[in-house]
């Protein structure tokens, strides 16, 4: 299983760095942080220091590469499901040119409906991939639509409103109609039954059929399978549609290929130019290998001071884990912040050695292993409005062995969430006691940090496949184990003095407060991202109750976790910090050897026992105590915006950065002039 195609995404560890405040709390040194919040959702802004400082050639780079992370937009919402353009062109279309009555109550869901469609990148939960649940109704969205112009609505040729409304009103309102972006219920079809775009018309046995035909078990150096193309059925033969110049997604492909060029003239080394040639080479062929000598040059270039991910991503959109979406993200390197993730990689060996994993299953020598804190310049695709804060790439197994890996923290990122999280009440309500609350205080925010960097920088590059291991052995399980590997791997160092002895954590008990933070989450505060009824789909989701409940039940003879009632409330106790620190050490090892394996009965039980199903009355306890917060489990950002100054000769004399842009406002901006792909037939 690939985990990102690209990179692997750590969600923040606990809510306590991603909670709601209010907007007197989330002003820092005048800078605003909030900018709205609507359904579970909030929107933040994140500033870009150091921006000024960097070279007239470095700003322009950082431009053109933006520029090109922007084209993607569109791409996005249509690899999320077939019909997520027109809907949202749609709304878009009704937002801008409605006359009525703005204020009534479904106008106003009607508005929150567009708002959630936009930070979801479709008609589905960025997280959960449940539908929407629209509040208006079908009489009233019609009536809306009939009174606008029909020029400005997405209609296919020849269609008229009536059959349009009657096309793509059961896809909005029917919840049996594409209810699920992403399934991957055991037993079910998941191809056919998730509504994301990466297949049509075929099933999964002859997806993985399709695949299992190509794969040679002999090759060492194998291709990423389906990475870059729909999987269809015409005439009754499955064949592939690749996204590239001249393919799918061509009209957005070759604006990014536009802006990818300028960059080209404008780079810092030779380096970083081979790195963005090869780019360009890939998005014109197609080609995986090509794609692969990209992802080395990548991989190589560690000098440059700009960076950027660009292309197609994540592969958790994909229930097979196989096909990848696409994202964007320009970053530049916090010199200072960076000595940390440094001293990480500089040991890697170190900690790979020392590993309780079985010796057979890992590295015998760590290569080309580098870290760093960046600063995020532009979020886009499957990075915007919501964000990882942890990245490492790439994904491909044998890249990772042969010649390493990047690992980085987006340390303005973190900094923003931080930063409007503090005194949300998160703390007082879920934390057991004065003793964890002082710990967490005093360490979290280092813990937090440390333990997104062990899991990047370390946890997804240790380990190896044994010989003729399949990547893609563990099916719809491969993300999740993927997930709890990286996250267990930081979790067992977090508590080892070896981190001490570095300078990584200040004391011995440093680590207990990432401890509680992640148990608690993962067993309880995680759940306010679940609906009722619900089980727990998201692939990180699943890795922290997963690690949390094996955790729990092995260590209940010892009472090494607890959950407790205190005051009719439900809270976690830790009573032996090092007995919690040896379990996930026996689990990590039971995880690599899964992973090293193949095993895919293993991981389907380990997945299925403690990942997925959800405790009903917990459940709706933590819902209740958490609505009470009145805060938003959900966030995401506006992006900066870019403006190129240029003197009377056209020449550029500057690039200046601005945080003025309100959510609606860059979000209409971006339909419009991010927007190439046509509404029907892509």
């Amino acid at each position: 299983m690939k985990r990102k195609f690209f990179y692997s995404v750590v969600v923040a560890a606990s809510l306590l760095t991603t909670g709601c405040s209010t907007k007197d709390q989330s002003t820092t040194n005048n800078f605003d942080y909030t900018v709205e919040k609507f359904a579970d959702l909030q929107i933040l802004r994140y500033q870009v220091p150091g921006f000024d400082e960097l070279s007239l050639k470095q700003k322009e780079l950082i431009y053109y590469l933006t520029q090109a992370a922007l084209e993607g937009r569109d791409i996005l919402f249509d690899q999320n499901g077939k019909y997520n353009l027109r809907i949202r062109r749609m709304l878009e279309a009704i937002y801008t040119n409605y006359q009525g009555n703005r204020d009534n109550k479904e106008y106003k869901d009607l508005e929150t409906y567009l708002k959630r469609v936009w930070f979801a990148n479709g008609i589905h939960h960025h997280y959960g991939c449940e539908k929407f649940i629209p509040g208006f109704t079908p009489e009233y969205l019609k009536e809306v639509i009939l009174s606008i112009d029909s020029k400005t609505l997405p209609l296919g040729e020849g269609q008229s409103v009536d059959e349009f409304c009657a096309e793509i009103f059961p896809v909005i309102f029917d919840p049996t109609v594409m209810p699920k972006r992403v399934n991957q219920a055991d037993g079910e079809d998941v191809v056919l039954t998730s509504a994301c775009n990466y297949y049509d018309g075929v099933t999964q046995d002859e997806v993985e059929e399709f695949y299992g035909k190509m794969k040679d078990a002999n090759d060492k150096t194998p291709i990423s399978y389906g990475l870059n193309s729909r999987l269809v059925k015409e005439n009754g033969v499955v064949t592939e549609k690749v996204w590239k110049v001249g393919g799918l997604y061509s009209p957005a492909i070759e604006k990014v290929v536009y802006w990818l060029k300028k960059a080209e003239a404008v780079a810092e080394n030779d380096k970083q130019k081979a790195v963005i040639s090869s780019l360009i080479k890939y998005y014109e062929t197609g080609d995986l290998r090509t794609f692969d000598e990209y992802a080395i040059l990548w991989v190589k270039d560690t000098d440059s001071r700009i960076d950027f991910v660009n292309g197609f991503t994540e592969s958790y959109g994909d229930p097979l884990g196989m096909k990848a979406s696409w994202e964007s993200l320009v970053n530049y390197k916090d010199l200072v912040a960076t000595g940390r993730t440094e001293t990480i990689s500089n040991n890697a060996q170190w900690f790979e050695d020392n590993s309780p994993v079985d010796k057979q299953f890992k590295k015998e020598e760590v290569k080309g292993v580098t870290a760093k804190v960046i600063t995020a310049a532009i979020l886009a695709g499957d990075l915007y409005p919501a964000t990882a804060i942890g990245i490492n790439l790439p994904n491909a197994n044998w890249i990772r062995a042969d010649h390493g890996s990047k690992s980085v923290t987006i340390g303005n990122i973190t900094d923003a969430y931080n930063k409007a999280s503090h005194g949300n009440g998160f703390g007082e309500e879920f934390i057991y006691s004065d003793v964890e609350r002082e710990l967490i205080d005093k360490y979290g925010d280092v813990t937090g940090d440390l333990h997104t960097d062990l899991h990047e920088c370390l946890g997804h590059g240790s380990g190896k496949l044994l010989p003729g291991v399949d990547p893609d052995a563990l099916k719809a399980y491969g993300s999740t184990v993927e997930e709890a590997r990286a996250d267990l791997f930081g979790l067992y160092y977090m508590g080892d003095p070896k981190l001490v002895e570095l300078g990584l954590l200040a004391d011995a008990n440093a680590y207990k407060a990432e401890y509680y933070n992640f148990l608690m989450n993962g067993l309880m505060t995680q759940l306010v991202r679940i609906e009722p009824g619900n089980n727990i789909e998201e692939s990180h989701m699943r890795n922290r109750q997963l690690i949390a409940r094996w955790v729990l039940e092995k260590g209940a003879a010892d009472k090494a976790v607890e959950l407790v009632n205190k005051d009719g409330k439900t809270y976690v106790v830790v009573n032996d910090y090092q007995k919690v620190r040896q379990l996930f050490g026996e689990l990590l090892a039971d995880i690599q050897r899964i992973k090293s394996t193949g095993d895919f009965e293993a991981a389907r039980t380990l997945v299925e026992n403690y990942a997925v199903k959800v405790d009903p009355t917990l459940h709706a306890e933590i819902l209740e105590r958490y609505k009470k917060l009145n805060l938003a489990p959900y966030k995401g950002f506006v992006n900066p915006t870019y403006e190129l100054i240029t003197d009377d000769n056209g020449n550029i004399t500057d690039v200046v950065v601005a945080y003025n842009e309100g959510y609606a406002e860059q979000m209409l901006r971006y339909s419009k002039d991010y927007s190439s792909l046509p509404s029907v037939n892509n």
